[in-house]
C-alpha cells in the first residue's frame, strides 16, 4: 500500500467507524456487529501504526486507550462548575416554585431530568473536536483527564452537524449495573484465586458504580480505562453565542450534533407536574441500567435562569430532589459472628430473604458490638435494611412494635465461636479479637490463604477453598506443612467447601491435573525473594513496602529475628507498634521454629545481590522524584536510587533533595520545582553522583 492509497483509507475508516459509534451509542440502532466493528478498528489500528502521519487527533483508535498520564493537570474552569441545592422534602421543592414565582412570574416551565449517579464532567470542544476535558474538583478548577474521557465511546471526539466553533458541555460519566457486576465478579474470583479470606472478599469488592467509574476515570493507564467500559449522558450546553431559547431546546440540539441524551426529560409546566415525574422515576429507577439519585428541576427558559441568577454557590434557577436511600423490612433469622484472618470478630445478620435495589438480601452487616448495642437488637426482630450503596447491606433500624414480647436481647459473644476462647477488646478499638492466633482454625486457615496469595508467595492451583479443605482433613496445619505435601496425598482427594449463604456444603475433588499444579505451584514458590517471604508471613503490620524495607536493612532472617525494639524503630518509617509486633512475633517459639522450617524447605530467607548491582549508602536520608522520558527505564532509575540508600517520591514538597528531570517533564511539574527550589538534576548528572 502506497502513501496515497494509506491516508485515503485510514480517513475512510476512520469516519466509518464514527459513524457505527453514532449508530450505536446515540442512535440506539448498531448497523454492524461487535466482530465486524472490532475488525475494522484493528485494520484501522495497524495502518495507524504503519503510517502514523496520516493518523487523525480525533481517531476511533484513541478509544482503546495506551497514554499514560502520570500527574493530572489542574485547569481551571472558564464557566464554573457550580453544585445544585438539595431536597428531600416536597415541602422544600413547594418552597422552590414560590420562590421563583414571586420573582419572575407563573410564565415559565419546568425541565425534568434525572440525577444520574456518576461523575461530573465538562468537556471543551474547538471546531468540532473534542480537545479537553475537566472535572468538577472544587467548582473553579478540575482535573483534565482528556486521554481517559476520549476512551468513552458514547462521547463523540468530531461533532455532526451545525455546532458552534467553541463550546463547553456539562455531562455525567457513569457505569452500567451490568458491567459494574461483571467486574466485581471478576475481582471475586481473581480474589478467591489468591485465596483471601471469604469474609474479607466483600471488603475489597468494587463498593458501588458510581466510585468505580469515579476511581476508574482517574487511573493513569487510559489502555486501563478503555477496558472499564464506562458510559456518558451529556446535559448542558456553554457557549459565549446563544443557541436556543430553553433548556430542552438545547438537549435536542446537542443530541443532533453527535451527543448521548438521556430520553428521561420531561418540561413541565407546574410543580404538580414535576412531583409526578418524581415520583414516577422513584418506582421505576431500579429499571434502569444504570443508577440515578434523584431528579434534577431547572427553569427551561434561558432568560428566565439569567434573571433568577446565583447565590455564592448554587444557581437559584436549579434544584435536585434526592431520593431517599432504599430500605426494605425484614426478618432477623440469627446473629453469627465470623472470625477473620488476624483474629476479628465480625457479626453477621441473617435475615429472611428480601429484594433490596433488584438484588435479594440474605445478610447485613452488624460491624461491631457498639452497633448491635445501638440497634437495641433482640431476637426475631423485624428489622429495617438498606444497602446505601455498599455491597453489604445494613440494618438501619427495627421496628420495635413488632417485636416478641418473650424475644430475648442479643447479646455479643464473650468466646470465640471457633475456638471457645475468650475474646478481647483493646481499649479505644471497637472490634473484639480472638487472641488464640495459634490454633484457632479461621485464623490459620486465613493466614495460610494470605501465604498463598498472588502478591505473596504466589501459590499457583491453590485457591483458599482447596487450602480449608486441606486444613479440615488434617494434611497442613501451618505453611510449612504445604512443602510436605505430595502428589499421591492431593490426587483425588474430596472434601467439602465452605458453607455458602444458604448454609448448604458442595463436594469437591482434586483431579490429577489439579494435583500436579499444585505440587508444580509449590515448588515454583522457592525462588520468590526474600521481601515477599518475609510478608507471607503475615506478620501484624508488616505489609508489602514494610517488608522490603526490613528485608533491604537486615539482609537475612536471622539478623531481623536478633533485632531489639530499639534497633527496629531507628529504621527510617518503622515505627514502635511495628517494632513490637515484630519481637513479639519472633519471641514466640513456634514462629521462629516454623520460620526454621521454611527455610529447611528451601524458601529464601535472605535478600539475593545481583553482583553486577551498584550498591551504597550514597543516598541515604535523601529523596528523589523521576519525571519524563529517559535512555533507561524510569523503574531501573528508582530502583538504582533505592540501591543505593535513597528513598522515591511520587510527588513534589520543600523536602524533596533531587528531582531527576527527563524529556517530555510536565509544565505544571517544572514550574513548581522551579517556585519551590528544587535542585533538578539530569539522567547524565544523577550517573555521576553514582
Amino acid at each position: 500500500m502506497n502513501l496515497e492509497e494509506a491516508k485515503k483509507r485510514i480517513t475512510e475508516l476512520s469516519a466509518e467507524l464514527m459513524q457505527h459509534n453514532y449508530n450505536y451509542y446515540i442512535l440506539s440502532q448498531p448497523s454492524i456487529s461487535d466482530f465486524d466493528f472490532d475488525h475494522l478498528l484493528k485494520e484501522l489500528e495497524q495502518l495507524e501504526k504503519s503510517f502514523p502521519e496520516f493518523a487523525l487527533p480525533n481517531s476511533p483508535t484513541q478509544q482503546v486507550g495506551g497514554d499514560i498520564t502520570k500527574n493530572f493537570v489542574q485547569v481551571k474552569h472558564k464557566y464554573p462548575m457550580l453544585s445544585l441545592g438539595n431536597t428531600y422534602s416536597q415541602d422544600e421543592l413547594q418552597e422552590f416554585d414560590d420562590r421563583i414565582r414571586k420573582t419572575i412570574g407563573n410564565d415559565f416551565g419546568y425541565v425534568c431530568e434525572l440525577k444520574f449517579d456518576g461523575l461530573a464532567i465538562s468537556i471543551t470542544y474547538e471546531k468540532g473536536v473534542l480537545v479537553r476535558a475537566v472535572t468538577r474538583g472544587d467548582g473553579v478548577q478540575g482535573d483534565e483527564l482528556t486521554n481517559n474521557v476520549k476512551t468513552i465511546r458514547s462521547i463523540p471526539q468530531q461533532l455532526k452537524g451545525n455546532f458552534p466553533p467553541s463550546f463547553e458541555i456539562r455531562g455525567e460519566i457513569f457505569m452500567h449495573r451490568k458491567t459494574f457486576e461483571r467486574l466485581n465478579n471478576e475481582l471475586k474470583k481473581e480474589l478467591l484465586d489468591q485465596g483471601v479470606d471469604e469474609d474479607k472478599i466483600a471488603e475489597r469488592l468494587y463498593k458501588n458504580p458510581r466510585n468505580f467509574a469515579s476511581g476508574s476515570l482517574k487511573m493513569q493507564d487510559s489502555k486501563a480505562v478503555a477496558k472499564r467500559s464506562l458510559d456518558a449522558f451529556l446535559y448542558f450546553v456553554y457557549s459565549d453565542e446563544t443557541l436556543c431559547a430553553t433548556h430542552a431546546e438545547s438537549l435536542k440540539l446537542a443530541e443532533s450534533w453527535g451527543f448521548q441524551v438521556s430520553d428521561h426529560f420531561k418540561v413541565c409546566q407546574n410543580i404538580t407536574e414535576v412531583m409526578a415525574f418524581i415520583n414516577k422515576y422513584e418506582k421505576e429507577r431500579n429499571q434502569l441500567s444504570y443508577e440515578i439519585d434523584g431528579v434534577v428541576i431547572k427553569v427551561n427558559e434561558y432568560r428566565h435562569q439569567k434573571e433568577l441568577g446565583f447565590t455564592a454557590k448554587v444557581p437559584r434557577w436549579a434544584i435536585s430532589y434526592k431520593y431517599k436511600a432504599e430500605t426494605a423490612i425484614s426478618k432477623l433469622k440469627e446473629v453469627t459472628f465470623q472470625v477473620g484472618r488476624t483474629g476479628a470478630i465480625t457479626p453477621v445478620a441473617n435475615l429472611v430473604p428480601v429484594q433490596l435495589a433488584g438484588t435479594t438480601v440474605k445478610r447485613a452487616s452488624l460491624y461491631n458490638a457498639d452497633e448491635i448495642e445501638r440497634l437495641d437488637l433482640y431476637e426475631y426482630d423485624t428489622v429495617f435494611v438498606e444497602k446505601g450503596g455498599e455491597i453489604i447491606p445494613k440494618i438501619t433500624g427495627v421496628d420495635v412494635s413488632k417485636r416478641d414480647l418473650f424475644a430475648r436481647k442479643i447479646e455479643y459473644i464473650t468466646h470465640c465461636p471457633e475456638c471457645k476462647t475468650l475474646l478481647i477488646r483493646k481499649e479505644g478499638e471497637a472490634i473484639h479479637y480472638c487472641p488464640n492466633d495459634s490454633h484457632c482454625a479461621p485464623q490459620l486457615i486465613g493466614r495460610m490463604e494470605h501465604f498463598i496469595s498472588r502478591r505473596a508467595m504466589n501459590i499457583e492451583g491453590l485457591g483458599g477453598e482447596t487450602v480449608a479443605g486441606l486444613f479440615h482433613k488434617g494434611l497442613i496445619r501451618s505453611y510449612a506443612d504445604l512443602y510436605e505435601l505430595t502428589y499421591e496425598q492431593l490426587n483425588g482427594l474430596e472434601f467439602e467447601s465452605e458453607e455458602d449463604l444458604e448454609g448448604k456444603k458442595k463436594k469437591r475433588s482434586i483431579k490429577e491435573k489439579g494435583a500436579d499444579n499444585i505440587i508444580k505451584g509449590i515448588e515454583a514458590s522457592k525462588a520468590i525473594p526474600f521481601e515477599r517471604v518475609l510478608f507471607s508471613l503475615g506478620i501484624r503490620m508488616i505489609g508489602e513496602t514494610v517488608a522490603k524495607k526490613l528485608a533491604q536493612h537486615f539482609g537475612t532472617i536471622e539478623k531481623l529475628m536478633a533485632a531489639s525494639v530499639e534497633e527496629l524503630s531507628d529504621i527510617n518509617e518503622i515505627g514502635g507498634k511495628i517494632a513490637e509486633n515484630l519481637v513479639k512475633f519472633f519471641a514466640d517459639a513456634d514462629n521462629v521454629n516454623l520460620v526454621m522450617k521454611l527455610k529447611n524447605h528451601g524458601l529464601i530467607m535472605e535478600v539475593v545481590y545481583d553482583p553486577n548491582e551498584v550498591r551504597s549508602n550514597k543516598f541515604e536520608g535523601q529523596t528523589f522524584l523521576v519525571s519524563g522520558s529517559f535512555s533507561i527505564s524510569r523503574d531501573d532509575l528508582k530502583k538504582l536510587i533505592e540501591r543505593n540508600g535513597g528513598k522515591n517520591v511520587g510527588s513534589i514538597s520543600k523536602s524533596l533533595n533531587y528531582l531527576i528531570a527527563g524529556d517530555k517533564m510536565g509544565p505544571e511539574k517544572l514550574k513548581k520545582a522551579t517556585d519551590l527550589g528544587i535542585r533538578m538534576i539530569s539522567e547524565d548528572e544523577f550517573m555521576g553522583l553514582l
